[in-house]
């Protein structure tokens, strides 16, 4: 058997998608393949693959206790083997055939932060039949708009509102779409850290209002002008409520156009908006090689 998860990059939203922001989400072309394969071996012999077809994490494990018996890396082995037993909790012959070799297959770096492990929640819950939003709260504790990314092939307006995931797809194709680029800042930010960061830091009920109506312009937004006074605007209040620097003046304040972290601050990629036609060789200029227009990463 052979799954496929899409990744996904958060344009609008970051941090307070968590406190019930309205957020735009949208999915990537880029993603994760999970294929599993059954043998007479015992063990479940579980080897994953960067974008380069590099092995990146291999490990081996008794299929009935889940010992661990080999592993290049015992964190990431601790994480498996916690998934594989909670969900033995409601399927409880998952994974319990005579041996399977189970092999994941990233088609993005896996320091690019688009969704390595919602990719492969979503693809585990594809396999077991557990619900990929419960995996994901028992394990990463996110807000859930990369699993609705990982399922979908439009873009998406997402909110938490009630205990409750309000999904709704929309169609998000800017006219100025040839004007946008995703620049990856050569550093993997991680997420789950920032989350808590967040949660201790930023009291819930600020910002709300504030990210939702942005969210809602942006999305009818018709005009680059117009669109780049939001995501400036968007900067702003986030730079403000977090007391972190925005990323055109740490890094870029000599961009013709604005600039806008996607995800948490600090690392994987932002959102540039130019009119400047050699945008792409002033980020390579500046050390930034992966630089992408909006339809070569965009499910749209």
């Amino acid at each position: 058997m052979k799954f496929y998860s899409n990744g996904k990059l958060l344009i609008t939203g970051e941090y307070f998608v968590l406190n019930g922001a309205l957020s735009l989400a949208l999915p990537t072309v880029y993603g994760q393949y999970l294929e599993i394969n059954d043998n007479d071996s015992n063990i479940i012999n579980w080897t994953s693959y960067n974008n380069d077809k590099e092995i990146w994490f291999k490990c081996e494990m008794d299929k009935d206790n889940l010992d661990i018996l080999d592993s290049s890396s015992k964190e990431i082995s601790k994480i498996i083997k916690e998934l594989i037993s909670y969900i033995r909790e409601k399927e409880t012959n998952f994974l319990k055939s005579n041996g399977s070799t189970i092999n994941t297959q990233l088609t993005f770096d896996k320091n690019w932060g688009l969704g390595s492990s919602s990719t492969l929640i979503n693809n585990i819950s594809k396999l077991s039949g557990v619900d990929p939003y419960e995996l994901n709260d028992k394990f990463f504790n996110g807000s859930g708009y990369d699993i609705a990314c990982a399922e979908s092939n439009s873009s998406l307006l997402y909110r938490l509102y009630d205990d409750k995931k309000e999904i709704k797809k929309i169609h998000f194709n800017p006219s100025f779409k040839d004007k946008l680029y995703f620049v990856y800042l050569n550093k993997k930010q991680n997420s789950m850290d920032e989350i808590i960061d967040f949660k201790e830091k930023v009291n819930s009920k600020i910002g709300i209002s504030e990210i939702s109506e942005i969210t809602k312009r942006i999305i009818i937004c018709k005009d680059q002008s117009e669109f780049n006074k939001l995501i400036r605007e968007h900067e702003n209040i986030i730079s403000k409520l977090i007391s972190k620097e925005k990323i055109k003046d740490k890094l870029f304040n000599d961009f013709n156009g604005e600039i806008k972290s996607l995800g948490a601050w600090g690392g994987d990629f932002i959102l540039a908006s130019s009119n400047e036609s050699e945008t792409k060789k002033y980020f390579k200029n500046k050390g930034f090689n992966f630089i992408f227009e909006f339809d070569e990463v965009i499910l749209n």
